[in-house]
Order: C-alpha cells, then sequence, then structure tokens
C-alpha cells in the first residue's frame, strides 16, 4: 500500500482547495457558534483573519459589517474566497511573519491555524505586534493528534499538523503578555474537541 505524502500548509491547501467547501459544515461543528457571539459588536472593526483558507469565518465577519483583511499561505484558497467575495482584501502570507505595519488591527482571528504550526509563538507575538492596544485576539486549538486524511486531485493527502495542550496554548498567551477574557471548551461527551480562547492586548 502506498505510503500517503506528507505536504506543508501552503502546497497541501493548493492541492485540497477545490473540494475544501464540501467540509464547511462538518468544520462549523468545532464552534457550534461560539466564535461570533465571543467577539460582540464588530461593526466597522478592522479584522485580520489569518489561515482565512476559502473564507468560512471570513465572510461571516464580513456579513457582521467589519472590514476584514483574509491571509492565508494557500493562494489557490484565497482565490475561491476572492470569487466569493470582492469586497474583501486578500494577502498570500505567512502567519509568522505577517505582512502589516504595528497597531494595524481591531482584532485577530485565527480558526483551525495553530494546528499547523509547531510552536505557536512566533505567531502570538506577531498577533500581539499587529493588533492595537486593547485588541483583541481569538484563536481556536483543535484537539487533533493525527492529521485527517484530505482528499485531492492527486488523490489522498495529509497535512503537516501538530498537538498543543490547551494549557500550553494560554501558557504561550500569557508569557506574551496577552490577558485571557474568556476561553470556551466545545465537547463531545466528556471529551474537547476545540478550545476557543478570547485574549486581549
Amino acid at each position: 500500500m502506498a505510503k500517503i505524502k506528507v505536504y506543508d500548509s501552503a502546497q497541501g491547501y493548493n492541492l485540497a482547495a477545490v473540494g475544501y467547501d464540501k467540509k464547511i459544515a462538518y468544520l462549523n461543528s468545532f464552534e457550534q457558534k461560539q466564535v461570533i457571539p465571543l467577539l460582540g459588536d464588530i461593526t466597522n472593526k478592522k479584522i485580520l483573519d489569518v489561515g482565512a483558507g476559502t473564507g468560512r469565518l471570513t465572510i461571516m465577519l464580513r456579513d457582521h459589517r467589519a472590514e476584514v483583511t483574509a491571509l492565508d499561505t494557500s493562494e489557490k484558497m484565497l482565490e475561491i474566497l476572492h470569487r466569493k467575495n470582492k469586497h474583501i482584501q486578500v494577502v498570500v502570507g505567512d502567519a509568522e511573519n505577517l505582512p502589516f505595519e504595528n497597531d494595524s488591527f481591531d482584532i485577530v482571528t485565527a480558526a483551525f491555524l495553530i494546528v499547523h504550526l509547531k510552536n505557536p509563538t512566533r505567531f502570538f507575538d506577531e498577533v500581539y505586534r499587529v493588533l492595537k492596544p486593547g485588541g483583541l485576539f481569538l484563536v481556536t486549538n483543535i484537539n487533533q493528534k493525527d492529521p485527517p486524511k484530505i482528499e485531492t486531485t492527486v488523490g489522498e493527502i495529509v497535512i503537516e499538523s501538530f498537538y498543543h495542550r490547551p494549557e500550553q496554548v494560554r501558557e504561550k498567551l500569557e508569557a506574551l503578555a496577552f490577558s485571557i477574557e474568556k476561553e470556551v471548551f466545545v465537547k463531545e461527551g466528556d471529551v474537547w474537541v476545540n478550545q476557543i480562547i478570547l485574549a486581549k492586548k
């Protein structure tokens, strides 16, 4: 049996982009409609959605009248997002080296992103830099010890991913001077499936 090839995020999501939106309902189930309410009124807020993909969260933020910029490492994913909504600025870039000025955004969001970072500290540091003073950072951490197999045009692939314990995520944020405002765990029975943190600069 052929070994399934492991790709980095940019290559993997470029290959997976075409069929990615078939998984939106499944991905939404990890959040159980918790994300937007945690952010409160986001009308006219400048928001950066990192790891935006095809815009699952980005478009929700835009629908709540926020001014949203979508960043992703995958050009193909962002092309799909841009076709869906031409009013959202899309930027191909690296979460660990955000191409924005200091104090640029009111809010930064990152759903299903840190699972692809070996150590999220560099990303968290960059988020702190681009947030305005008092700005909010919403990050989700899915409980995924083994990366799922993804169907693509070249067959089944796996995208490199890493498991982060919830207390480690909290500690890394607090070490960078974020304050944890809220923490929600989405569970299936007694098992947590997603940690959602709202932190403040």
